[in-house]
């Protein structure tokens, strides 16, 4: 049975069924039973991220594509190219701003709330450092007026844990930089915290581990650069969404890789029923109405 006749076959027989019922795998992929909400669908969805008590868009603009080192394709529209994008993801009700330390990409978000209302948008950024003076460090610098800009931020991770070892004991060795975000949090300059990962142990810390408000998560129908498996992620992000935790996917189109196959990639996103928001990173209006597009014509 090819992908696309499998997706729409189980979308269409699950009903009513629900979340924490037993997941269907076939192959490297996996369907669990799908949302109350069967559609439509709307990028534009005002969506709760688990039990944080924040609500957005289903849709989170991204500015991160191949970021690292200050810089991604986001960045380099310039800063009032990507302000100008972010603003018109605003007008079709994109509510969610997606950035990070590592892009480069907060002067440019600094630069769309010129245009918004700070209260209107909720921004997650991510911090690199692992230390308790690095992470109080950052999260002061990415406020000040040269980035961010801002009295708060919504959500802030700490960064690709796993990244370059399996780091399975990241709740230990990082309690430090934990409870920087925490304190942070108590001061109001954060809303809530949590983290990406680079690999499955680091998932499944994330798991098990009560600080983690939001987990960040790479996800995609195919496998593409993800942490493990479908089959094996899934599970454990329905699991941490039925505890109250906030789940963000990102490479819901593996970096670019199933751009050929963005309907099966989002329609895969939408109907898993383990997400509450993704991030996707358009570089132009014109993939930015598509991506919005897209979304509104998946059928299930």
């Amino acid at each position: 049975m090819k992908r696309r006749e499998f997706l729409s076959r189980t979308a269409a027989g699950v009903g009513a069924a629900a979340l924490g019922s037993l997941p269907v795998s076939c192959g490297s992929g996996y369907v669990a039973p799908a949302p109350p909400q069967l559609g439509p669908f709307r990028a534009s969805d005002i969506v709760a991220l688990g039990t944080t008590g924040i609500e957005t868009s289903r849709l989170a603009c991204g500015t991160g594509t191949m970021g690292f080192n200050h810089q991604s394709h986001q960045s380099q529209l310039g800063i009032q190219g990507l302000a100008d994008l972010l603003y018109h993801g605003y007008e079709q009700g994109l509510r969610f701003w997606d950035t990070s330390d590592s892009y480069g990409t907060h002067p440019h978000l600094a630069e769309a709330l010129k245009y918004v209302p700070r209260e209107k948008v909720v921004i997650q950024t991510k911090t690199d450092s692992r230390t308790y003076d690095e992470v109080r460090a950052d999260v002061d610098r990415f406020l000040d007026v040269v980035e961010l800009n801002t009295d708060y931020i919504d959500i802030v991770v700490l960064h690709a844990l796993g990244l370059t070892e399996p780091e399975g004991d990241w709740p230990v060795r990082l309690q430090g930089a934990m409870d920087a975000l925490s304190e942070a949090r108590q001061q109001g300059k954060v809303r809530a915290v949590g983290c990406s990962v680079h690999s499955l142990e680091a998932l499944q810390a994330a798991a098990a581990s009560p600080w983690v408000q939001v987990q960040v998560v790479r996800l995609n129908f195919a496998g593409t650069i993800m942490d493990a498996d479908p089959a094996t992620v899934a599970p454990v992000l329905a699991d941490m969404r039925a505890a109250g935790k906030a789940i963000v996917g990102i490479k819901i189109l593996g970096e670019g890789v199933l751009r050929t196959q963005m309907d099966d990639a989002l329609k895969y996103a939408l109907v898993l029923g383990v997400l509450d928001a993704f991030v996707v990173g358009a570089e132009s209006r014109t993939e930015q109405d598509d991506l919005v597009r897209r979304i509104a014509a998946v059928q299930v």
